[in-house]
């Protein structure tokens, strides 16, 4: 177990919108230590993605255009391609393109569009919030037929690296929706336990001081597993009821203690990791989650309080959310 392995494995249900592979062909893969996992009905394999063949490239600038804006519209005819995108989430407002803001969406599209030679529209798998992570998000967009993806590719990350980068670009199947056609969301937190912050790890972790008890965290973190309302753990959206439950079925989660030599670490410092996976997630679900399992591990809350919020659904009664920057999306299962 490594600080930036994709975490544990994530068993793929049938969600709405999701699709099969057409051979109906299953997978298990096992957990990692300290994980618990439920198995939704069915299980399947993503679509084989089909390798780019693009011939016409594309080049790094836009001949000429002064800005984004004044590139043409995309052709009528299309093609759909998947990003496999990561970034550091520390210099940004979050990952939805906002007005006036700097956004993983907004300096994305406009790298893509400056090599594209036209104005392109993105869709995500899951819009991270302001200074969290990611290493596994992924986005399809539709550019012009023939773009070299391999040209793409090495081009945006010119543009955007290392605070952006395009781990990998291909054609996307048939109907690929990089948020319906997903059918599991991967996040991992990072909880640096000792009585003074790591200057290296500080902007990829939250330092809590110890003793953090590693048994009671995983004890209340086995109640998440299953389909629950969590309310309680969620920032509601403006114009939405208090009252209106909000469904999510968690697949996996757990926490892990990332091995880590005297060297590397403080004397009684120890560096923790929480994984969970669920069909979706709402605005400050897994940071709400961290922000009470630490309490738990402190010994100020029970892991049965886990449980009561749950079935409460009271958000007043829920500790502030962890920081944002321990949080990390790690991958998306399709």
């Amino acid at each position: 177990m490594t600080l930036f392995d994709p975490g544990p494995a994530v068993p793929e249900g049938s969600e709405p919108g999701s699709g099969t592979d057409g051979a109906g062909r299953r997978t298990r893969r096992p957990a990692a230590p300290g994980v618990t996992q439920i198995e939704p009905a069915t299980q399947t394999e993503p679509a084989t993605q089909a390798e780019p063949a693009g011939t016409a490239g594309a080049a790094a600038a836009p001949g000429g255009a002064a800005s984004v804006d004044e590139l043409p519209a995309a052709p009528a005819h299309t093609v759909r391609i998947r990003l496999d995108v990561a970034y550091d989430g520390s210099g940004f407002r979050g990952f939805a393109a906002q007005p006036g803001q700097r956004t993983v969406a907004g300096v994305l599209l406009d790298a893509v569009a400056t090599v594209a030679r036209h104005r392109v529209e993105l869709t995500c798998a899951g819009r991270t919030d302001a200074g969290v992570h990611a290493r596994g998000q992924v986005v399809h967009l539709d550019v012009a037929p023939g773009t070299d993806l391999r040209r793409l590719v090495k081009s945006v990350n010119a543009l955007l690296g290392p605070a952006v980068v395009v781990r990998r670009a291909t054609v996307a199947p048939d109907g690929f929706d990089a948020r319906h056609s997903a059918r599991a969301r991967r996040y991992r937190y990072l909880v640096h336990e000792g009585d003074v912050p790591d200057p290296l790890l500080a902007p990829l972790a939250w330092t809590v001081p110890g003793p953090l008890d590693l048994r009671a965290l995983r004890a209340g973190a086995d109640a998440l597993l299953g389909e629950h309302d969590f309310r309680a753990f969620c920032r509601r959206a403006p114009g939405t009821s208090p009252h209106d439950p909000i469904p999510r079925l968690v697949l996996a989660c757990g926490w892990t203690e990332i091995p880590a030599s005297v060297s590397d670490l403080g004397p009684g410092e120890r560096l923790l990791r929480f994984d969970i996976a669920a069909n979706a997630f709402c605005h400050q679900m897994v940071r709400s989650i961290v922000g009470l399992l630490v309490e738990v591990g402190r010994r100020r809350r029970r892991a049965a309080d886990v449980h009561w919020l749950l079935v409460s659904g009271d958000r007043s009664q829920a500790p502030d959310p962890a920081p944002s920057q321990g949080l990390c999306l790690v991958g998306v299962d399709y």
